[in-house]
């Protein structure tokens, strides 16, 4: 008969889980810039969500499972008129920010995306906050939400730093799982024990097959996956607080942990203390809806467009120098079948802004990729490993994600070799980046909202101090659908 004791197993915690326990519950950021970059990060996440809500796919996938089982005190989702319990809304809320590849990168030895942490984050927030608005008591306000936001950010991409699950076929999403399950259990009042017991269960899940991300699987799961990640890590903090039991060695136990059964018995690694770097240097998308490895590509594509929009039937070749990493994922060819697979193709990206000088996400689409131009391009675009970028971006000082483009014409002729070493969204060019932020969030939210309302939501970004000291409830307020257009 099975024991239904709720204590944890009397063996000392893996030393990793008390790591991320103590930083999640003790430490207290105190870099500004941190929480400036969180404040655009937020901002970023919530606009390439309201863009995502235009997109059938991915609105079909929204809402309570069962329908009209909606969960009135409950946690909203931006854009939507729906309440829904945290565990679902977290759902939402991270398949939304995910869904079109807009939202804000890291890049290391694995990759990811921080700001799906935000699905846990804004739904546990937002639950707390009208909970405590019914009861009297101060309800969490903003700067509560950019402090979890640097935390799982760190947690999620210091872990990516020196472990690389997709050499062993594991999706990133493991990381927006950890990340997650560690910040939620914390928001929700747990003690350090308790968040180690969630956090052994988020590592006991293992972790999703790479499989949708590659030809010949590649499919919206990708799109969705962060979802069901940081849904996934809000069910084992509730699960932690109401006193579900952990495992201690639940990464380094012989045969049965995780390192040994799926990580080649190496263990998990920091390579760093935790503080506040991975936010203070996150990566946005600010251009481009593409897997970002190819962004600098299709800035250096977009930047030989005049040269070549009236000679693309002249074209004889098309060199892309790049990193090892974007060889590994978007060096594609071959049939491309949904949106999906198209914005994980460097050839596809690429062909596209040659062609029209620009890349959407409605680029991605049937009706776009139906151009026979973009197919007849890809076949002409040889990929090449350029070995000092991919030296660059494993530097820690430099980080660089390179990629340079030159056109050759049939008649021997050639464009420049055009080199761009930092996307715009680099930390390098953060004060270059930061104003047209600004102007993707007012494009996206004006597809969903009145020129009044997006104003004022810009204007509350831009007051940081008046952002961070108000309520949650009241902030997502904001973006309800009734105030839609």
């Amino acid at each position: 008969m099975t024991s239904q004791n709720s204590q944890s197993p009397q063996e000392t915690p893996d030393s990793l889980l008390v790591e991320l326990a103590d930083y999640t519950v003790d430490f207290e950021p105190a870099s500004e810039l941190a929480y400036d970059t969180a404040r655009w990060c937020l901002m970023d996440s919530l606009g390439c969500a309201l863009l995502a809500l235009n997109y059938p796919a991915c609105h079909r996938l929204l809402g309570p499972l069962v329908p009209q089982a909606q969960a009135p005190g409950g946690s909203r989702v931006p854009g939507t008129d729906f309440e829904l319990d945290p565990v679902t809304a977290a759902f939402d809320i991270g398949c939304l920010i995910r869904w079109l590849d807009y939202n804000d990168t890291w890049l290391a030895a694995e990759w990811g995306h921080p700001s799906d942490n935000l699905g846990a984050i804004l739904s546990c927030a937002d639950y707390l906050s009208r909970g405590a608005d019914r009861a009297g008591t101060r309800p969490l306000v903003i700067r509560d939400v950019l402090t979890a936001m640097i935390k799982a950010y760190e947690i999620q991409g210091v872990l990516a730093l020196a472990n690389a699950f997709n050499r062993v076929g594991i999706d990133h999403v493991l990381l927006v799982r950890v990340a997650s399950t560690a910040v939620a259990t914390a928001m929700l009042g747990g003690t350090k024990s308790q968040v180690i017991d969630a956090l052994s269960n988020a590592w006991i899940d293992g972790g999703p097959l790479r499989t949708y991300r590659h030809a010949p699987n590649t499919g919206s799961r990708k799109s969705w996956a962060a979802g069901d990640a940081t849904a996934r890590a809000v069910r084992l903090a509730f699960m932690a607080i109401a006193g579900e039991m952990g495992y201690p060695t639940a990464l380094s136990a012989a045969t049965w942990g995780f390192s040994d059964t799926l990580f080649g018995s190496k263990p998990i690694e920091l390579a760093r203390p935790l503080g506040t770097y991975v936010m203070e240097n996150i990566l946005f998308k600010v251009s481009f809806p593409a897997e970002f490895h190819g962004q600098t590509a299709v800035e250096a594509a977009i930047s030989l467009h005049p040269q070549v929009r009236d000679r693309l039937g002249d074209i004889h070749q098309v060199r892309i120098e790049t990193q090892e990493s974007a060889i590994r994922i978007i060096d594609r060819s071959g049939p491309l079948g949904n949106p999906p697979a198209r914005d994980h193709c460097l050839q596809y990206m690429v062909a596209v802004a040659l062609i029209h000088g620009a890349l959407t996400a409605d680029h991605y689409e049937d009706e776009a990729a139906n151009d026979p131009r973009i197919d007849q391009l890809r076949k002409k675009i040889q990929v090449v490993e350029n070995t000092s970028y991919s030296r660059q971006y494993l530097d820690p000082d430099l980080r660089s994600i390179a990629n340079a483009v030159s056109i050759h014409f049939s008649d021997g002729s050639a464009t420049e070799n055009v080199q761009v070493l930092y996307p715009l969204g680099h930390r390098r060019r953060r004060g270059e980046a930061v104003p047209q932020l600004k102007d993707k969030f007012l494009s996206n939210a004006a597809t969903r909202f009145g020129a009044g309302d997006v104003k004022t939501m810009l204007e509350l970004f831009e007051d940081s101090q008046l952002l961070q000291q108000m309520p949650v409830h009241q902030f997502l307020d904001c973006f309800h659908a009734a105030n839609q257009l």
